[in-house]
């Protein structure tokens, strides 16, 4: 094990709360791993360790996160999480099948799943606009995380008013999606892309409200004013 891990480990059990830990599974309906930190104390331990790392070289670097990804402790995944993030200015295309097997294999809850794809693979997709023809390849997978992954990668590109023909093409893919996990996910992406696209979005919700779930409707309108809220909600059938 390298050394670096070990010293991860140490200090996360060091700091594990018992409380937390017991506290942290009402936030999920899968059972999770975790040591019980609170997520300010995960990230400056992120933060204090890529200060070591990140003179190595990248697939060196991929591989330290490998190692915390095998341990399906929550708490690590979000160091990866930091970690994938901060190598941003290092990115190739060739990363691409990395964070895909990375997001397939050991993402095992919503909380992982959106601190990877909301920053890594958010600006991995700004950086790389062509790759995000992968996404659409993930709608399809039998993995519910990958399929969350496909709507929340774009969360942030979303968010700045990018990206929205390739939102609304997610959300087609995964409209009658049967898993509540990937419902909010491609709901949260439409709610994100009406910040800067609220017409476009209201008319994506009222063409497709009458097969879209009311968990995804919901939260796709939820930045809306009451009226148009109060039209989309409107049982017209």
């Amino acid at each position: 094990m390298d050394p670096i891990i070990q010293a991860i480990r140490q200090e996360l059990a060091a700091g594990a709360d018992p409380v937390i830990q017991a506290s942290s599974q009402r936030f999920f309906k899968e059972e999770i791993l975790c040591y019980g930190m609170k997520t300010a104390a995960v990230t400056a331990l992120a933060r204090k360790y890529w200060k070591v790392v990140k003179v190595r070289d990248k697939p060196e670097i991929f591989a330290l996160c490998e190692d915390l990804y095998q341990s399906a402790m929550m708490e690590e995944s979000f160091i990866v999480s930091s970690w994938a993030f901060a190598l941003r200015d290092r990115y190739e295309p060739s990363d691409l099948p990395v964070f895909r097997r990375w997001i397939d294999t050991y993402i095992t809850n919503w909380a992982s799943c959106d601190g990877f794809c909301n920053h890594t693979m958010g600006e991995f997709i700004v950086k790389f606009p062509e790759t995000v023809a992968e996404l659409l390849e993930w709608t399809r997978s039998e993995n519910r995380w990958m399929r969350r992954a496909a709507a929340v990668s774009l969360i942030i590109p979303a968010k700045h008013g990018e990206h929205l023909e390739d939102a609304n093409r997610i959300a087609d893919r995964l409209l009658t999606d049967e898993d509540d996990m990937v419902r909010k996910g491609y709901g949260w992406l439409l709610k994100e892309a009406s910040r800067h696209n609220q017409d476009e979005v209201f008319r994506y919700v009222m063409k497709n409200k009458r097969e879209m779930p009311r968990t995804a409707l919901r939260y796709a309108i939820e930045l809306m004013p009451r009226d148009l809220k109060a039209e989309a909600m409107k049982k017209d059938w």
